[in-house]
């Protein structure tokens, strides 16, 4: 092994999560390094959702990441909920003074890896075998093998933001682990296609046939999902097929208004929901999807990464300059507060717009007689106007 390098807080996982992270602590001049397990441009391949609440773009403001942003970025300030014969529109910004903006979780990826060799902001690409050592000591430290060498990254503090399969979570010891999952019997169908938007706004439709999913990433590439069973061949979904399935689920108006073309990118997400509690032990701290997932609907997922983030920096900002420990002894309890509500509203409207192999005519009727209720009722739609657009931190 060759000689250890050192930093102040080792960062596993160049998602947004640990380079929001990386950036907020270089900010403040903390010293930070991201480990990354894949490179560059496998990490920019993905394929992720983008819409963002206001403390996400918050966040990139005030780092100053946020040219692209502000050029490319379609600020929303409502979205629908199609109920088969209708758009319920849900107004955000007449609700309650916010709006999300629509900015693809790929490109502030792209924006903030740009952004980090001028910060001064080190990331280590394909790093195998990440491992955590000592986290419940003093002196925690990371060890990986790059360039076919083992090489060790002391620290004082490590931050999980490795997604659900990484190591992180994993080197919470059993014995005071909790974990709390529900899989959702279903999955959504999605298609990316560089064609215009069949409607300004979101659409979160509820059919018979099952659940469909109108957005976009700009005003020429759109991404549109349908429900399928979990077990479903993607090579039995053509392009066409999809496209007729989008334009029954929708509804007549978006389907007048839809632009068809051949997929970008076609794939099958499950769904469900899962937190793992606590979010720290030790000198290990989790954020992201190392420590919850959220389904789609709502749009929750990389913003409540942004949020654990936010509340990560602040309490080692705090650690650093003052020594006190109040802040990173209360990091998990502050986030999984947020996290379990922003878990409770993508399960209630997941439970609202998708039909169930185990749904009766009863389930059926009490959706459809819940969507009438937002219909008619701004207290209801005022409540998930609140929820949409993100919870006060």
């Amino acid at each position: 092994m060759e000689a250890a390098m050192r930093t102040q807080v080792a960062i596993i996982g160049s998602g947004p999560a640990g380079l929001l992270l990386g950036h907020l602590l270089r900010q403040e001049g903390i010293d930070a390094v991201i480990v990354e397990r894949k490179d560059r441009d496998y990490v920019l391949g993905r394929i992720r959702a983008g819409v963002l609440e206001d403390v996400t773009t918050g966040l990139l403001h005030r780092l100053g990441i946020d040219a692209r942003l502000d050029a490319e970025g379609l600020v929303e300030d409502g979205f629908a909920l199609a109920d088969g014969e209708r758009l319920i529109r849900i107004d955000i910004a007449g609700l309650t003074g916010r709006h999300v903006t629509v900015y693809g979780q790929t490109e502030i990826t792209r924006d903030l890896m740009d952004a980090a060799p001028a910060r001064g902001l080190p990331i280590l690409w394909n790093c195998a075998d990440v491992a955590l050592h000592d986290i419940e000591g003093d002196q925690p430290w990371i060890s990986f093998t790059q360039d076919g060498e083992t090489k060790r990254l002391d620290c004082d503090f490590i931050a999980g933001c490795d997604g659900f399969h990484g190591p992180a979570r994993k080197a919470i010891p059993a014995k005071v682990a909790r974990e709390f999952e529900r899989a959702y019997p279903f999955g959504w169908l999605g298609i990316l296609a560089d064609v215009p938007p069949c409607h300004h706004e979101l659409i979160y439709a509820n059919h018979d046939r099952g659940f469909a999913l109108a957005s976009m990433r700009s005003q020429t590439r759109s991404r549109y999902y349908i429900q399928v069973p979990l077990d479903e061949d993607i090579a039995a979904w053509p392009d066409e097929r999809l496209w007729d399935e989008l334009a029954i689920r929708l509804g007549p108006d978006a389907a007048a208004n839809m632009t068809r073309g051949p997929a970008i990118e076609k794939s099958i997400a499950p769904l469900r929901s899962y937190v793992f509690e606590p979010m720290r032990h030790g000198r290990l701290f989790l954020a992201g999807d190392a420590a919850h997932i959220v389904p789609p609907t709502g749009a929750k997922g990389l913003n409540l990464a942004a949020s654990d983030v936010a509340y990560l920096a602040e309490a080692l900002v705090d650690r650093y300059r003052s020594r006190t420990d109040t802040g990173i002894d209360g990091y998990s309890a502050r986030a999984l507060a947020r996290v379990w509500k922003a878990e409770r509203f993508s399960w209630s409207l997941t439970n609202l717009m998708h039909r169930f192999p185990s749904s009766t005519p009863f389930d059926r009727r009490i959706q459809l007689a819940e969507l009438d209720y937002i219909a008619g009722s701004e207290a209801m739609r005022h409540a998930i106007a609140e929820n949409y657009v993100g919870l006060p931190m």
